[in-house]
Formats: structure tokens, C-alpha cells, sequence
């Protein structure tokens, strides 16, 4: 065993030497400095096992001098074993909490304590670095992500504290970067979460590529990350980072050899310009991500003030809604459908208002905010319920024919459940289920997935009628309308604006027209507005006719006067 004494009294080092020499175990290798500097010099060339050290030194006292030691990374398994005149418990106590393993007094000196303290402090030492390493582990795993080896958000919010800090002082400005994979639910629920998993760990390869030697960068969660930039001199430079990730992604993803292609949405903010405090900071960097998200995904947001207060809205707006569904206190109106044929109401859309409180929006502000939040699901079981109450009502007084189309969004089919519910609900309330239309849009479509088709195809086989909204906007509604069960086609009402009657927009209406009655399609016109238009769906011989002219959206109270009127 390797003993360093560093003592500057020539008789200390001596006595100490003789209790070791007469250690019945005598397997001491013995060494001794007189000053704290020689000290320190052997430290850094040799291995010591235990360090017999001296209070009192000239140059700096014990304490310090265990203080420096300690923070050597280089002191490998050393005990530290303080040696003083003064049997002060005070002093012992301090040594201890410095770092030392023991304290013996000079006077106590003898071959038998000096060998117990040698061995306890080194076995207390083994110990204290075991408990050390513990904790050392303990803290990596509290501070990493387990998956991505990336830090998680407790460490990310420690840095970002210390940043600020720092940013204060030396007046340079600190740069966040939010980013949110796009799309990358649809990635575990179409491969698996290993294949998420996967493209995750992918996806920190590259970033990390991009990004200098000191700038941050963490895991937050599921599939947000932030990267935090230091002493940022001017906007480009977080500019040209970020750039430089969003380019990185214009490659596919491998997975088991099938090629996944994914995109990232990043936000940016800057402190203090944007932001006045960490979290606040962290605040305009989402929501600067949130509105690249919005504005078509795999894009850059700088954040801007006004995002604030749209943000608010939208918070606002979902606070509000979550509690006027649990209140059931939304609005169904419904606009009549017309039979061109005999101009009589065979049937009605159910359309969802806000309720008539102070703050009012429209269905364009609040159902994209439902989608998001998956609240559609249950404001489009509200609606079913209340619609079909209505329908059977309306079919028990005019007419078993009467008519009810219900608006079902993207997300509400890709629900296995949905079919099911709304046979319940067919059920509940008494109805034909072919007097009931499912109307969908061709962004439902897009994605043309299994879950989608599938729920489609059992709502048909059930004798609910599926209808295709806003035919003739997208750029692949022919291809769905053979891809997908649908039985009625709604003209966009871009086909029936103020201009039909030029001749070149009349001559569009008509093909698309003829084409759609040749496949056996129920047709029917919207945004009727003006005598003219409702002309030409005559000359055409449309189905069926909804518009302005004929009749807005009205609550069911005034409906049911239009239905008494025409007998």
C-alpha cells in the first residue's frame, strides 16, 4: 500500500514513519513531502492509495489544501487521512466535510491506530466513491433521455436558466430552436413505435450534425426537442442553423429497407428581443413552431408579437369549448336542401354554431382547433345525437323521406369506432340509415389509408350515404370518387359563383356535370346565390340545390316553420 506523508516538522514525518514501520503488517511503501507544493508534485506523478497530510502547513492550511485535492480528477482511489497537534473537534469536523476519510490527533499516534485508520479511512473511501458513482448515474439518468442519450427538459431548463444568466452580462443574446417532427404519429401507428423509435434516434444523428460544438440540444418529449444557442450575435446565425437542419431532412429515412419521409417544423425566438425570461423564451419558440405547423409544416418561424395574441385566441378558444361540450350548450342550424325538381325542402345539412355568448367564433376558427385537440370526437358525437333527435322528429311530422347530411371531419373516420356509433345512434332514435348522409371532404381522402377506406366502406354497407364535398377544388377528386364508396357529389360553389355565366366557366359546370350524372352520381349544387345560377342548375338538370337564394342556415325552430308552410 502506497502512503504519501505531507508534513513540514521533519519529527512528525519521522514519528509517523516509525508507527508504520512497526505495523504488524508492515507492507507500507512509504513516501514523504515537507512542503504542500512537493506534495502536490508527487500527487501528479504517482498513485497513492492513502495521504497521511498535516493541518498546519505553511503555505495553506489542510482544508485547502484537501479542497484542491479533491478536485483533481486524477486522485484515483486516495484517502485522505488528516494528521494535527490541536485535538479541536470542530476542526476535525471541517476536515471531514472538505473530504477527508479520518482525523487523529499527533498525541494519539501509535503503530495500532495509525494501521485501524489507515484501513477504515480507505474501505470509508471505497465507499464514498461507490455512493458517488451511484449517484452519478442516478443523475444522468434524471438528466438524459434514455433513448436519444440527448438531455431531457429538467436539464435543458437548468442550461437555459444558466444562458440567461450569462446573456446577461455579456449582453449577447440567446437563440431556441423548437422542433417538432411532422407527422410522426402516423409513422408509430403505420410502422410500429420501434420504427418510430428508430427514426427518432435518426433524426438526433442528423440534427446534431448541424449544429456547433456548444450549442444545446434536448429531448422534451415524444417527438419535441429544443436546441439552445449561446452568445448569438444577430438572427442569421440561428437562421442559417436552422436552414441548415430543415435541408438534412430532404433526404428519406431507411427503416428495414422501406423509406420514410419526414419532415421537422422549427420555431425560433431570441432573448432578450422576443422574451424577458426563460420561460418566456421557451413560450415564443413554440408557438413560433406551432405557426409553422399551420403555414404547411417543414418550415422556419421566426416568432413575431402578434402570434402571441393568436395563440391566446386559440387558448381561449379551446378552454371555452371544452366547457360548452360538457355543457351541451353548442348550436346545430340547418340549411335546407332543395329538390330541383319541385322546389320543396326533401332534406337538410346539420350545421355546428357557437353558442350566443360574448365571445363568439366562427366554425372556420373553432373546428381546426377541435381537430388538433381531438375534442372532435366529441363535438362530432354531439352533433350526431342532436341531429338525428331532430331527424327523427322531422321525419315522425312531414315526411319518412326527409333527409339529414352530417359533416364527419378527417380524424372522425379514423376512428374504428365510428361506424358503430352511428349505428347505435340510427337505432336509438328509430331512422332509416338511408336517409342519413355522411358528408365528407377530399382532405379526409388525401392520406387514402386502411382505416379511412374501411370505415367508408361499412358506413356504405349499412346504407348510410357517403357524399363528397367540395367537388372540383382539389386535384384528385376524380380519382376518389372510383377509389372510394360515394354516392352523392357536391359541387363546389367556386363552380357557382357570380361569374357562371361567362362561358367559359358555364361550359366547365356543365362537363363536370354531365361527367358525374354518367357515373350514376346524385349531384348537388351549393352556394346558390343569384337567380342566374339557379337557372343554369335547372338547364342542367341537378339533383339537388342549396344557397342563399333558396334558404340559409336557420335553427331548427324556424326550419320546422318552413316545413309547415309547404305542407
Amino acid at each position: 500500500m502506497k502512503i504519501l506523508i505531507v508534513d513540514d516538522d521533519e519529527i512528525d514525518i519521522a514519528l509517523v514513519k516509525r508507527a508504520l514501520s512497526t505495523s504488524l503488517h508492515n507492507e507500507y511503501e512509504v513516501k514523504d513531502a515537507d512542503s504542500v507544493i512537493e506534495g502536490l508534485a508527487l500527487i501528479d506523478t504517482e498513485n497513492f492509495d492513502v495521504i497521511l497530510l498535516d493541518y498546519h502547513m505553511p503555505e495553506v492550511n489542510g482544508i485547502e489544501l484537501i479542497i484542491d485535492i479533491r478536485s483533481r480528477p486524477n486522485l484515483g482511489d486516495t484517502a485522505i487521512i488528516v494528521i494535527s497537534a490541536a485535538q479541536d473537534s470542530s476542526i476535525a469536523l471541517n476536515c471531514i466535510e472538505a473530504g477527508a476519510q479520518d482525523f487523529i490527533s499527533k498525541i494519539d499516534i501509535s503503530h495500532i491506530k495509525l494501521h485501524q485508520a489507515i484501513i477504515h479511512s480507505k474501505k470509508r473511501f471505497e465507499m464514498e466513491q461507490r455512493m458517488r458513482e451511484s449517484y452519478l448515474a442516478l443523475k444522468n439518468m434524471a438528466e438524459t433521455d434514455q433513448l436519444t442519450g440527448l438531455h431531457n427538459r429538467y436539464y435543458f431548463d437548468e442550461t437555459l436558466k444558466f444562458m440567461i444568466a450569462n446573456s446577461d452580462r455579456s449582453k449577447l443574446s440567446v437563440g431556441m430552436l423548437a422542433l417538432d417532427l411532422d407527422d410522426f404519429k402516423y409513422v408509430n401507428d403505420s410502422l410500429g413505435h420501434h420504427a418510430g423509435d428508430k427514426l427518432l434516434v435518426d433524426f438526433v444523428g442528423r440534427v446534431k450534425e448541424c449544429l456547433r460544438v456548444n450549442d444545446g440540444f434536448a429531448r422534451l418529449g415524444g417527438d419535441e426537442f429544443a436546441i439552445t444557442l449561446a452568445n448569438v450575435h444577430s438572427a442569421e446565425e440561428v437562421n442559417m442553423i436552422a436552414n441548415r437542419i430543415l435541408s438534412s431532412f430532404k433526404k428519406p429515412f431507411l427503416f428495414e429497407g422501406q423509406r420514410i419521409k419526414c419532415t421537422v417544423s422549427i420555431g425560433a425566438a431570441l432573448y432578450p428581443s422576443d422574451a424577458d425570461s426563460r420561460v418566456q423564451l421557451v413560450k415564443c419558440a413554440d408557438i413560433a413552431m406551432y405557426r409553422a405547423k399551420q403555414n404547411g409544416k417543414n418550415a422556419l418561424r421566426f416568432y413575431e408579437s402578434h402570434y402571441q395574441n393568436e395563440f391566446n385566441r386559440r387558448f381561449l378558444i379551446q378552454s371555452e369549448m371544452s366547457e360548452i361540450l360538457r355543457s351541451s350548450s353548442f348550436r346545430l342550424f340547418y340549411q335546407p336542401v332543395f329538390s330541383a325538381h319541385s322546389a320543396r325542402i326533401k332534406g337538410v345539412e346539420a350545421l355546428i354554431r357557437w353558442p350566443d355568448t360574448p365571445n363568439s367564433y366562427t366554425p372556420d376558427e373553432f373546428i381546426p382547433i377541435a381537430e388538433e385537440t381531438r375534442l372532435i370526437h366529441d363535438l362530432g358525437q354531439w352533433v350526431l345525437t342532436t341531429a338525428l333527435t331532430d331527424l327523427a322528429s322531422w321525419q315522425m311530422r312531414f315526411d319518412r323521406n326527409f333527409t339529414m347530411a352530417i359533416n364527419i371531419s378527417a380524424l372522425q373516420l379514423q376512428d374504428t369506432q365510428l361506424t358503430q356509433k352511428i349505428i347505435d345512434e340510427t337505432l336509438r332514435h328509430g331512422l332509416e340509415s338511408s336517409t342519413i348522409t355522411l358528408e365528407i371532404t377530399e382532405t379526409a381522402l388525401l392520406e387514402d389509408n386502411d382505416i379511412t377506406r374501411q370505415t367508408l366502406c361499412s358506413l356504405s354497407s349499412q346504407g348510410f350515404k357517403v357524399a363528397l364535398d367540395d367537388f372540383g377544388m382539389g386535384f384528385s377528386s376524380i380519382a376518389h370518387l372510383n377509389n372510394f364508396p360515394i354516392d352523392i357529389v357536391k359541387l363546389d360553389k367556386s363552380l357557382q359563383d357570380k361569374y357562371s355565366t361567362d362561358n367559359n366557366k358555364k361550359s366547365l359546370l356543365e362537363a363536370v356535370t354531365m361527367m358525374l350524372k354518367l357515373l350514376d352520381f346524385i349531384v348537388v349544387a351549393e352556394g346558390i346565390e343569384t337567380p342566374s345560377q339557379l337557372t343554369i342548375c335547372h338547364e342542367l338538370k341537378i339533383d339537388k340545390i342549396q344557397g342563399y337564394l333558396l334558404g340559409k342556415p336557420m335553427p331548427a325552430n324556424l326550419l320546422e316553420e318552413k316545413l309547415l308552410e309547404q305542407g
